[in-house]
């Protein structure tokens, strides 16, 4: 990861070589700051459809997912199999009740850039992590597309879709080639959660596994 001087830098290396398309990329990343800095609260249902490189189904799953800023965030996928993530902001804690695990981890740099964390931490500083452009051509949706500057990220683009300013989806490539939709459905914007909702309940009998990394 650069230091900070190392981004300022380099953006100002870019802005001399070519004003335009990053003065694009910052305006595009500001827009996108915008919309989701207004969401205090989201809740919605989903479907994840997963696709391979050739275009087949290799998995879909349905659930629910609440994000609360700063930084909390549950997600719960019901089928095919059940699993449970919660975030509050310093760990990511994974409830899988078919194998009777937990896996806790902390929220470091890499895990803090996973897409749907979008919606529960900071935005200010989209353009140094991503390199954002905006595609308004869709009809009755506006489009933006990110693209990860690190190389350490887990995904290698992201699209996120908005219609009436409310996110309906996000489309995700990673480096296997897999593309992975994620559909809202039942979108609910600034309604109050309760803070407990982000607080993982689980049997004493699990085997907790706490993983550096």
């Amino acid at each position: 990861m650069k230091t900070f001087m190392g981004r300022v830098s380099a953006v100002l290396a870019v802005l001399l070589i070519s004003t335009s398309p990053a003065w694009a990329d910052a305006q595009a990343a500001k827009a996108l700051a915008s919309k989701l800095e207004k969401y205090r609260t989201y809740q919605a249902n989903f479907i994840q459809v997963v696709v391979d490189g050739t275009g087949s189904k290799v998995q879909e799953t349905r659930g629910n997912l609440k994000a609360k800023r700063p930084g909390l965030f549950f997600w719960e996928s019901k089928s095919p199999f059940s699993q449970t993530i919660v975030a509050d902001g310093k760990k990511v804690e994974v409830y899988d009740p078919d194998l009777e695990q937990v896996t806790v981890k902390p929220m470091d740099k890499q895990m803090s850039s996973t897409p749907a964390l979008l919606l529960s931490g900071q935005v200010d500083n989209l353009e140094e992590a991503y390199e954002v452009s905006r595609d308004e051509e869709t009809a009755g949706a506006d489009d933006f597309i990110l693209k990860p500057r690190s190389q350490d990220s887990l995904f290698l683009s992201l699209r996120l879709r908005f219609r009436d300013d409310v996110l309906s989806e996000m489309r995700l490539r990673d480096s296997l080639d897999q593309v992975s939709v994620l559909s809202f459905q039942d979108v609910k914007v600034n309604q109050s959660v309760n803070d407990s909702v982000f607080h993982l309940d689980y049997p004493d009998s699990v085997d907790i596994i706490k993983s550096a990394q």
